[in-house]
C-alpha cells in the first residue's frame, strides 16, 4: 500500500463518518437551540427539559434515516472490500 492510497483511504473514511454523523448532530443542535431559547424566554431552568426532547428527536431521526445509513455503510464496505487487492500491492 503506497502512501497516496493510504491517505485516500483515510480521507474517504473520515468523509463517510462526517456524512453519517452530520444529520444526527444537526438535529440535536437544532433541538437544543430551540429548547435553550424556550428556557430563556420562560425562565424555566429544568435540566430534564433539555435532555428528553433531544433524545426523542435523535431516536426519531435515527428511525427515519436508518435505511439511508445502512445503505451508505454497505456501499462503503463493499467498495473497501473490492479495493482490498490494491491494498496488498
Amino acid at each position: 500500500m503506497n502512501p497516496e492510497f493510504a491517505t485516500e483511504l483515510v480521507k474517504s473514511l473520515m468523509m463517510q463518518a462526517v456524512a453519517l454523523a452530520t444529520p444526527i448532530l444537526m438535529t440535536a443542535m437544532t433541538i437544543g437551540l430551540g429548547i435553550s431559547l424556550f428556557q430563556a424566554v420562560t425562565s424555566i431552568q429544568e435540566q430534564t427539559l433539555t435532555f428528553v426532547p433531544k433524545a426523542l428527536g435523535v431516536v426519531g431521526l435515527l428511525l427515519v434515516i436508518m435505511p439511508w445509513i445502512l445503505r451508505t455503510l454497505i456501499e462503503f464496505t463493499t467498495g473497501m472490500i473490492q479495493r482490498m487487492p490494491e491494498m496488498v500491492r
